[in-house]
């Protein structure tokens, strides 16, 4: 369904560092924040409705391959709905339909349900894949560079739906090598 397209992938995404792999959940997020620096904010609408505020997380190393997404959801949605969004998104960017299919079944058993003014966390760390954080609790693991790249090319690849969302995000820098080798 189209106006949840791009609620999927929330990425919720914050990252980073491997003392980050054994922080307690209610400090996990702290610590992320001390270690990433926001690259980009944007907001996600949908025929003039709020539908959620993004936040692209780097490392202060741009040479890092850790970052991570969040999204802040304005509006309500089922887990199935928002993994069913992320599949036709990366569909959208270019993952074969048999592959995003696959991953959309996947992310339909981690995704719960979410209400507004709830957050989803997305971090993409290459020793441990990308890493869901419900209002930071752990709630999953996809493993891969090629899953990364998929799910996060939702929001910073030059395909994605939403240019203006990727410009917010990316600001001024490039997206990380992972999502394109070239600015």
């Amino acid at each position: 369904m189209r106006s949840i397209r791009f609620v999927a992938p929330f990425l919720s995404l914050l990252f980073f560092a491997c003392s980050l792999s054994h922080a307690t959940e209610n400090t996990f997020s702290n610590q992320l924040l001390k270690q990433a620096k926001v690259q980009g904010k944007g907001r996600m609408t949908y025929f003039g409705f709020h539908i959620y505020d993004a936040t692209f997380y780097r490392s202060h190393n741009p040479n890092q391959p850790f970052f991570a997404l969040q999204i802040h959801y304005q509006k309500s949605f089922s887990g199935i709905a928002i993994a069913k969004s992320t599949e036709d998104e990366m569909k959208k960017v270019g993952v074969p339909d048999a592959q995003a299919s696959i991953w959309g079944k996947e992310l339909s058993q981690i995704f719960p349900n979410i209400t507004s003014g709830e957050n989803l966390l997305a971090i993409y760390d290459p020793s441990l894949g990308t890493r869901f954080f419900y209002n930071d609790r752990d709630i999953g693991r996809v493993s891969g560079p090629d899953f990364a790249k998929a799910f996060f090319a939702i929001w910073l690849d030059p395909k994605t739906s939403e240019p203006k969302l990727r410009r917010e995000l990316l600001g001024k820098d490039c997206p990380p090598p992972l999502i394109t080798e070239a600015c």
